[in-house]
């Protein structure tokens, strides 16, 4: 018989609480990690009351790195709930210091919270790094070395600051994806806070997106005022595409979008009246994309789930559907969706489209065949870093990830690159093949399959879209991983008994 050597793998210890153990180990665990935060959003809401932005501006971003670095290393779990709400809400904290302050300011410190709170997560790419010399971390290893060619290519061509702008946003979603890998054996507690997060945000951000669409509060419309946000419609009642709390209406659909492909695998009452809430704003954002993206993951989900869960499915659809269908005929509501589902049937006149089919023939050329790409912070806002007047460079509106990828990364960064996250979808696929029962796993699959879909209108691979993908596809992977330790430790249990 042949030997099999063992191999062990860094696993994060538990949080103190849990090591703790018994009531007061809980108690204390529950102060640990609720407080803080707790103390953020209830500092964050006074200074908003007694408008002092400036001190809000300052204050706002050091908290939440402080709080971040706190939950991190207390409870790990926890940590990827608080990130997620900050990417839902730090936006419309941005606004609202304005707002207190009284001017908008085109940049601000609020802006750096969710992104560096998220970076967080690459402490435990350094703790756990002999992860990515095995089988479960070559995939993401490739992808990190395709995006650091790239990153040395920005850095000559581009300048450092927008490089390293850049390269932030390519990375993040990676480096929380890794940071669920390596909590696998808290795998059910992952599971239930992301899920517990997105229903509880499409609840807040639903609802709020109504008060916008049709109140339109001041702050908001200051802020699509003084960043000239033509493409979100016009900063007035009922004329708005709703984005809610978040900076635009592409992320905060895309936050939609996640959360209503993770109400099937929630179990709380509450998901019927965030979905309700959801729907209505999600509609009203107006982002065909991210409407036919849903439909693709709902599709999906038909097509793997059971039976039994089919018909849940179809039900629910159902029942959501002639709650907030009415509502969308009603008035002035029907008439802007009427106009944009006009542009889904008569393409000829949807200058969007055409715009788009024109960049396609007229750039593709020179994306493909451009061999040692543009590098980091050539595309996108990271642009504004290395313009001389602050402002949007040649390629900052880049609405095509299909050749957005090749265009920045060139020809071996973008082997390196896709071979890495096709090899991660892969194994995501199969991984969820073998777990039909785990709705979660599910509903996951479908989100990243759908995402990357979307490459077609806009890079989903960075930004909200690549943070849903990759959180999705490394929690199949946790799950896959979890599996197997509970069946190893159920069998060790069963030999010892």
């Amino acid at each position: 018989m042949r030997a099999t050597t063992a191999i062990h793998v860094p696993v994060p210890p538990p949080p103190a609480g849990e090591r703790s153990g018994g009531r007061s180990g809980l108690r204390r665990a529950f102060g640990r990690d609720t407080l803080p935060p707790l103390a953020l959003w209830l500092l964050t809401a006074l200074l908003i009351g007694a408008h002092q932005g400036t001190v809000l501006t300052l204050a706002f971003p050091v908290l939440s790195i402080a709080t971040g670095l706190w939950l991190y290393f207390v409870n790990p779990v926890r940590y990827i709930g608080f990130m997620w709400w900050l990417w839902f809400l730090s936006p419309e904290v941005r606004r609202l210091a304005d707002y207190g302050k009284g001017a908008f300011t085109p940049t601000s410190l609020i802006q750096v919270a969710p992104l560096a709170v998220t970076m967080i997560s690459g402490i435990s790419l350094i703790r756990y790094y002999p992860i990515l010399a095995q089988r479960r971390g070559l995939p993401l290893l490739l992808a990190l070395l395709g995006i650091g060619y790239a990153f040395v290519v920005g850095v000559v061509g581009s300048g450092p600051a927008a490089a390293v702008y850049d390269l932030a946003n390519w990375i993040y979603p990676f480096l929380i994806g890794f940071h669920i890998m390596v909590l696998t054996r808290q795998y059910p507690e992952c599971r239930e806070t992301i899920v517990n997060t997105f229903i509880y945000g499409m609840l807040v951000m639903g609802a709020y997106g109504l008060v916008q669409f049709f109140i339109m509060p001041p702050w908001d419309a200051m802020w699509m005022i003084g960043s000239d946000m033509n493409s979100q419609g016009d900063p007035v009642p009922l004329g708005v595409r709703v984005f809610s709390t978040m900076n635009s209406s592409g992320p905060f659909a895309f936050a939609m979008m996640g959360a209503m492909v993770f109400v099937m695998a929630a179990k709380h009452r509450v998901r019927w009246v965030a979905a309700a809430f959801g729907f209505f704003s999600f509609a009203l954002s107006l982002v065909r994309s991210t409407w036919g993206g849903w439909a693709i993951a709902m599709l999906i989900q038909l097509m793997k789930s059971s039976n039994k869960v089919r018909i849940r499915i179809i039900v629910s659809a159902v029942v959501l559907a002639g709650v907030c269908v009415p509502l969308l005929t009603f008035g002035p509501v029907a008439d802007r969706m009427q106009q944009r589902l006009n542009t889904l049937v008569n393409l000829g006149d949807d200058q969007s489209y055409e715009a788009r089919n024109q960049f396609y023939a007229d750039f593709a050329k020179t994306a493909f065949t451009d061999v040692t790409g543009e590098g980091l912070g050539a595309t996108g806002a990271s642009t504004k870093l290395s313009s001389n007047n602050g402002e949007l460079g040649k390629y900052g509106s880049f609405d095509s990830g299909v050749m957005n990828i090749p265009f920045v990364l060139g020809w071996p960064g973008t082997l390196l690159y896709m071979s890495g996250v096709l090899w991660l979808l892969a194994r995501a696929v199969r991984v969820s093949l073998r777990m039909p029962e785990d709705r979660y796993v599910c509903a996951c699959l479908s989100l990243a399959m759908s995402i990357f879909a979307m490459l077609v209108f806009t890079n989903s691979l960075v930004g909200t879209g690549g943070l849903l993908l990759f959180s999705s596809v490394f929690s199949i992977l946790s799950a896959g991983h979890w599996r197997k330790l509970d069946r190893r430790q159920a069998l060790t249990t069963e030999v010892s008994d």
